[in-house]
């Protein structure tokens, strides 16, 4: 695999949200009526600001066409069933056109790959690169791809729907039995009117649910409005393997990602990919790396018994740390009352040993509720120690997702998700507080207030240091805990540690606590004398600017951190 000798500094967004100015927000609203994002809307200005901030990529989540309760058909593109659409705007990862544009993102629908197409080049231009999604477990009910080429068959195509399975087939089938939409689903709430909505989808021999669902009658809690893609694993014969030869689908994968590559895409956030076989993995990363070396891989995992697997054999360069870093840093940024920073040490020291530098560490995803939601914190300063320690524990990825830097706080419900802490996915929405930066497509934080520019401030000072301080970036690790637990001050909501190479070190001081600390920190002696140091030392914090003074650095250093806030004393 191919680590760049740069930390990766990730933005992600959904052009949905991004650019979309329109604030009326009403529940389950239509496009007409909530507005929508589009590609256009991320201007030079927009990716220059991205880029001014610290980071490295962009991820463009939901750019590739998914069903949608939006009738295109003035534009040839066939009317989704409601049936088997979550949402107005529908899940970006209900996938109907793999080889597509989402034609809502679009300014000149017919044109909308050509719009895709200038804004990876904008992106590049900006000095940042791109990624978007691959959903390669499943796709919506209603796919059928009409931008694919001509000598590319369809999923299905070629498929025998007497077969509950073969190794030939791409999609898995109930045989002899009609899919049924789950009971009481109401499909864009009680204003939304479509011929189409009368509680049926026209699905014979029924296949299989996105996930693992195998019967024809899934629930409103399921996937169902997905079908679960066949890589040649039965599961109902004990998840029995068959790859005797390439399954027909891999190929139909491997296409698909390569015309995306030579479109320009830098890299893939791949979805769920413990649902699809290792070996999958194995054959294709490394396949599409011939031709395009520096792609780049990222899984979104949660089984951490896996990690190794594929990292090592799957081929992937960097994966979730959500069961790890994440979990930790929620309890410790929602004061768990059992939560303790001896927490993070149990992610690098144990299930993360050996591979920090393939982690991507995050406090907000889509998946995730925000910080700043009643769900969460409630707050979105008490992220600073979390955001912190997740851009600074080690050289994988951090990551930010759009409005976290404001305190979007994703309140009230908002269509097909409810009222649930997180920015839908699935509905036409703005974003309020995101929307005050934004500021009419200005992108220059006009309508936000003092201390949402601070908070904003503190998101840039942080993803700069990282990027621009090599001990930060990709410098070795030696953590404080030990050396200064019995050190007046000391509790397990404070975080300490050294980022060091031969050139540059930093004394990373998390404080988790709701209350100011004062503590005494020392650093080992083995290590005073790695780095040659005696006598009369200064630490200037590279968030702030704040010089702390110490005359003998074996007595240690007196530092006083505030609540909820942390230290990065360059030294």
């Amino acid at each position: 695999m191919n680590i760049p000798d740069h930390k990766l500094i990730i933005y992600q967004m959904l052009p949905r949200l991004f650019g979309n100015t329109n604030t009326t927000n009403k529940f389950y609203g239509s496009v007409e009526e909530n507005g929508c994002g589009k590609l256009n809307d991320i201007t030079d200005k927009a990716l220059a600001e991205l880029s001014a901030m610290g980071f490295s990529h962009v991820w463009y989540t939901g750019v590739i066409e998914h069903a949608t309760m939006t009738d295109h058909s003035a534009y040839g593109i066939k009317t989704d069933d409601p049936d088997v659409v979550k949402g107005r705007a529908g899940s970006p990862y209900a996938i109907k056109d793999y080889y597509d544009i989402a034609p809502d993102l679009a300014v000149d629908v017919n044109n909308r790959v050509n719009e895709f197409q200038d804004l990876v080049t904008r992106t590049h231009m900006a000095g940042l690169k791109v990624i978007i999604d691959f959903v390669p477990n499943h796709v919506a009910r209603t796919y059928a791809s009409d931008a694919r080429p001509k000598s590319v068959r369809d999923f299905g195509e070629d498929d025998d729907t007497t077969q509950a399975f073969t190794q030939e087939n791409d999609f898995y089938y109930i045989p002899g039995q009609h899919f049924s939409v789950p009971q009481g689903y109401n499909p864009g709430g009680d204003e939304f009117t479509s011929p189409l909505k009368d509680g049926q989808f026209d699905e014979f021999p029924a296949k299989a649910t996105g996930n693992d669902v195998f019967w024809p009658a899934p629930s409103i809690n399921d996937w169902f409005e997905t079908i679960k893609l066949n890589y040649g694993v039965y599961y109902l014969d004990g998840h029995k393997t068959y790859f005797g030869h390439v399954p027909p689908l891999w190929y139909k994968m491997h296409h698909i990602l390569a015309h995306w590559a030579e479109m320009g895409v830098d890299g893939f956030r791949c979805d769920m990919i413990e649902m699809v076989p290792v070996e999958f993995w194995a054959w294709l990363i490394p396949k599409l790396k011939v031709t395009h070396p520096d792609l780049i891989f990222i899984g979104e995992a949660y089984d951490k018994n896996q990690y190794y697997n594929y990292i090592q054999k799957g081929g992937f360069d960097y994966l979730y740390d959500k069961v790890g870093l994440y979990d930790a840093i929620r309890k410790l940024t929602s004061n768990d009352g059992w939560s303790s920073t001896w927490d993070i040490n149990a992610v690098w020291n144990t299930h993360c040993k050996d591979i920090d530098s393939h982690m991507l560490r995050f406090m907000e995803n889509h998946d995730e509720q925000r910080i700043a939601s009643r769900f969460f914190a409630g707050n979105p300063w008490y992220a600073v120690p979390g955001m912190i320690v997740s851009a600074t524990l080690a050289d994988g990825p951090v990551m930010v997702y759009s409005g976290q830097e404001v305190g979007e706080p994703a309140a009230g419900a908002q269509g097909f998700s409810g009222d649930d802490g997180r920015s839908t996915i699935f509905d036409y929405w703005g974003m309020p507080e995101f929307q005050k930066w934004v500021n009419n497509s200005a992108f220059d934080g006009g309508g936000l207030s003092t201390e949402q520019r601070e908070l904003r401030a503190f998101y840039s000072n942080l993803l700069n240091a990282v990027k621009d301080n090599e001990a930060l970036r990709s410098g070795a690790f030696y953590e404080l805990m030990i050396a200064n637990e019995r050190q007046p001050g000391f509790d397990t909501k404070l975080y300490i540690y050294v980022r060091y190479t031969q050139q540059q070190r930093v004394l990373v001081v998390a404080n988790f606590n709701r209350a100011e600390k004062n503590i005494r920190v020392k650093l080992p002696d083995d290590l005073l004398q790695k780095f040659g140091l005696d006598g009369k030392v200064n630490f200037t914090d590279l968030l702030t600017k704040n010089v702390v003074e110490t005359d003998d650095i074996y007595s240690g250093v007196e530092i006083n951190v505030n609540s909820i806030s942390g230290m990065l004393l360059n030294f």
